[in-house]
């Protein structure tokens, strides 16, 4: 009698203890779920398009504009090149100077930041890649010479960039990575899930090795 109730404490125990646990990752499950459900729809719908990036044709529009720098902003600017040409390779690049980006944003209307500049003895360039696009910035040391240009490449191309991440900047990146913990939390209590209910599913298993063994040959047969 004593074995029996012992028995039966020690399943009632352990059917609790099973029961305390699925739930706990039936939370996570959900819980990751509804954090990474509009990311995760994003990077399948981007993934497509980048697969098919040949067949899907856009067509770039670039825009470009002109100025003239005033002679004493220009003396600024060649100031800032031969404080630029002085200092340690290692050091932070130089940028423009304060008065000459306002002039640009307030002549071109373009915001170019405390961007880095790439300096040459000619000129000054300043890159603005982004996601979907590029930009840049040219100004001639000499004449003072200002040249915009800006290229939008369309949505599909913005979203195919923030799937690669390519010119995000730092928050993005971030996000890609909290995105990322946040999947692997789903797949892995998903994974757990499935092994808790796996006796009552007998094509659980199999299921999960297709889904490693197809891309896996695909991946050993057909990519070459």
């Amino acid at each position: 009698m004593f074995l029996t109730r012992f028995s039966m404490k020690a399943v009632t125990s352990g059917a609790s203890q099973r029961a305390y646990w699925l739930k706990k990752l039936h939370e996570w499950h959900w819980i990751s779920s509804a954090i990474c459900l509009i990311g995760m729809l994003l990077f399948a719908v981007t993934g497509f398009t980048l697969n098919h990036a040949g067949q899907i044709e856009s067509k770039p529009r670039v825009e470009s504009r002109d100025g003239q720098l005033p002679a004493e902003l220009l003396g600024q600017l060649q100031s800032a090149q031969a404080r630029s040409a002085q200092q340690d390779k290692s050091a932070a690049a130089v940028a423009l100077p304060m008065d000459v980006r306002d002039f640009i944003q307030r002549e071109l209307k373009v915001d170019v930041g405390a961007r880095a500049v790439e300096w040459s003895d000619d000129e000054a360039y300043v890159p603005m890649p982004r996601p979907g696009g590029d930009a840049w910035l040219r100004v001639d040391l000499k004449e003072g010479a200002i040249e915009y240009e800006t290229t939008d490449r369309g949505w599909i191309s913005y979203l195919n960039d923030l799937h690669k991440g390519r010119n995000t900047g730092g928050a993005w990146s971030l996000f890609i990575d909290i995105f990322a913990i946040g999947c692997l939390v789903f797949c892995i209590t998903g994974l757990l899930i499935l092994k808790m209910h796996s006796e009552r599913r007998p094509l659980t298993w199999p299921m999960v090795g297709l889904g490693l063994v197809i891309p896996a040959l695909l991946a050993l047969l057909l990519i070459h």
